[in-house]
């Protein structure tokens, strides 16, 4: 049975609190329809790399099948049902977006309902977030299975207008240079990368006009992709506030349910209930993409 989402969040999350942060989580609602496409490439990868995973055990190359191991994780229904679980029994709010969760933190961010977002994926700047904070895992590493090394993550601020100042645009123009390069929601225009697509917005302004200027045929309807952008699915049927964990739930779920060590789970709420003792009085929320 796998329990690696569990043992991360519970772990990861106990480090934030224990830096001050008071970590609120946003999961995924109904993807949009122009995202099934990407969906589907994603599914067909991880198949690929089961396949080589599987034929690299078969021949005894432990390290390709490690390598191609690390390409082939699945989060499924129940596991996101779990960590829900394991996060309420931990007293941490969640929320459910109704769509793209990106959309709902940057929704948040803006009614300065939460410090910041929380994620590793760039469409919260697209989504219009002003305060985005990559690599918040406060200690980790990131590993890169083609080059076969881990490099040190470092939490980085990334500010949506200094971003827009020093490039020169607009957030509306961010998107199409987005949309040139290649979104979740549409296929770039091929030869064009980022800095290409940054000069071509500020000559040309929209994508159609780029794509006249190139003489290439766009497969997407860009109209389609800036209202997901500019108009996405959000609630404001939530509730922000933390509880007492319940370390009884989070024992029996962890150690009964899933053969967690007990030794290392007694650890774990130990240092979980002095980060709640030294929180008590202080408020610091930061959400993070589920």
């Amino acid at each position: 049975m796998v329990t690696s989402h569990l043992q991360g969040l519970f772990y990861r999350t106990i480090n934030l609190l224990e830096h001050g942060i008071r970590p609120v989580y946003v999961f995924d609602g109904k993807p949009p329809a122009l995202k099934q496409r990407e969906l589907e490439k994603r599914r067909e990868t991880k198949e690929k790399f089961e396949r080589e995973w599987r034929e690299a055990l078969a021949r005894g190359d432990l390290v390709a099948a490690f390598k191609k191991a690390v390409m082939t994780a699945r989060l499924t229904t129940p596991m996101i049902e779990e960590a829900r679980k394991l996060l309420n029994y931990m007293g941490v709010p969640c929320i459910q977006a109704p769509s793209e969760g990106e959309a709902q933190l940057a929704y948040m961010v803006q009614k300065k309902q939460v410090d910041a977002a929380g994620s590793q994926d760039y469409d919260s700047l697209l989504f219009g977030c002003p305060r985005l904070i990559l690599n918040l895992t406060i200690a980790g590493k990131k590993y890169f299975p083609k080059r076969g090394i881990a490099v040190p993550l470092v939490p980085e601020e990334v500010l949506l207008n200094q971003v827009l100042q020093q490039l020169g645009i607009s957030r509306e123009q961010l998107i199409e240079i987005a949309m040139l390069v290649g979104t979740d929601y549409n296929e770039g225009i091929k030869g064009v990368g980022p800095k290409r697509a940054l000069q071509l917005i500020k000559r040309f302004g929209t994508v159609e006009r780029v794509a006249n200027y190139l003489g290439v045929r766009l497969t997407f309807d860009p109209e389609e992709v800036r209202r997901i952008y500019l108009q996405p699915a959000v609630t404001d049927d939530y509730h922000i506030g933390w509880k007492e964990p319940q370390y009884d739930r989070i024992y029996e779920l962890l150690v009964e349910q899933h053969d967690f060590s007990a030794d290392r789970v007694r650890r774990g709420l130990q240092r979980l209930h002095q980060a709640w003792i030294r929180l008590s009085t202080r408020v610091r929320r930061l959400p993070l993409d589920g």
